[in-house]
């Protein structure tokens, strides 16, 4: 039986790549220690997803540990050594980061580096799949042409219609104190590619989602947005007249997505991986959505400053991804996505009540 090793395996990725792979007959390993709720409180607190792996997965094994601990991941890889590794923990928010700089970093670039140097050392040959992020381009996005529509901004230049490629440039931006220790991590991941050779990739994700998220404010756009609409509690949209644009992805379509790599790898590559033109929505989109779903007014304030490094309008472009593994494609409609994360809130809080 071929063994995964999963990091932040209770967050939304982890625990989705944990289950599919698991399907598929393969033995999983986690890492997770929650360090999201330290960084969240509470509400970010993932233990519930935790339980739910040890509940449906029968080969599924917990290792509690912090990623930043050097010997433990050498230790640990080497131990389980696993025919794959996806690497999904980190500090996740940019506005969290710049009140611990340390911590963020220490997390996101030394976490990813200790995780590549053990499996360099024990399972060379395993794919390495690490979880990047849309904002190690920074705010270089912003710089291109945008034309304001209705409720949303949008690409003035035909060229970027289907989106931000992977040739875009990632230095001279503000990224935000998280998406320069992301650009760290995701440029030594693909340095162990290029210079030691071992198969890895960085998936630069957009909004990653879907009703396994734990949303705060600070952290998880969509489904934040739906728990404030069912809990009606007041929304705040921070700037660009609430028509900024993300593209989003179900977390089952990014797990499919690093099957696909796994089954065929390839050495330091990079993808944008969103849910490109045909998911992408603005905020005042998304309350549309919401409301037409749950019959509810979406509570919010708008404030006239927007968040540091925030992208305008910022869409995948997923072309990279379909031609080195043609067979992938989104499956989750909007719609779908949508559906499920309102239909998880409504469960999760009927629970906890």
């Amino acid at each position: 039986m071929k063994k995964l090793l999963v990091t932040g395996s209770s967050g939304l990725i982890g625990s989705e790549v944990c289950l599919y792979f698991a399907r598929n007959g393969w033995e999983i390993h986690g890492i997770d220690n929650n360090q999201r709720a330290t960084f969240f409180g509470p509400k970010g607190d993932t233990r519930w997803n935790q339980h739910r792996l040890v509940e449906k997965i029968k080969n599924f094994h917990h290792h509690e540990h912090d990623i930043r601990d050097r010997q433990a991941m050498l230790d640990v890889v080497k131990e389980v050594a696993p025919d794959a590794i996806v690497h999904a923990a980190a500090q996740p928010s940019h506005d969290l980061a710049a009140s611990m700089p340390f911590a963020d970093f220490d997390t996101n670039a030394v976490g990813t580096l200790n995780l590549l140097e053990a499996a360099r050392q024990a399972v060379p040959g395993s794919p390495f799949v690490a979880m990047s992020t849309n904002k190690v381009y920074g705010d270089a996005p912003n710089e291109l042409p945008l034309i304001e529509l209705e409720t949303r901004w949008d690409y003035a230049d035909q060229a970027y219609c289907k989106g931000i490629a992977e040739s875009f440039r990632i230095d001279q931006s503000k990224h935000s104190i998280f998406g320069a220790s992301k650009v760290a991590a995701d440029v030594m991941v693909q340095e162990y590619g290029r210079y030691f050779g071992q198969p890895t990739c960085a998936l630069r994700g957009g909004c990653l989602t879907g009703p396994s998220h734990s949303g705060v404010e600070l952290h998880g756009f969509l489904s934040y947005l739906i728990k404030c609409n069912v809990t009606q509690t007041h929304y705040k949209v921070f700037g660009y007249k609430g028509k900024q644009v993300r593209d989003n992805i179900h977390s089952y379509d990014v797990a499919r997505f690093i099957a696909a790599f796994i089954d065929s790898p390839r050495a330091g590559e990079v993808y944008n991986l969103g849910g490109g033109r045909a998911n992408s929505c603005s905020i005042l989109e998304a309350f549309r959505r919401i409301e037409a779903l749950s019959g509810q007014e979406m509570l919010y304030e708008y404030v006239d400053q927007n968040r540091s490094g925030d992208h305008i309008c910022y869409i995948s472009n997923l072309e990279k991804m379909k031609m080195h593994y043609p067979e992938w494609d989104i499956t989750k409609s909007l719609d779908d996505i949508f559906q499920e994360i309102y239909a998880s809130w409504g469960d999760r809080i009927e629970v906890t009540a």
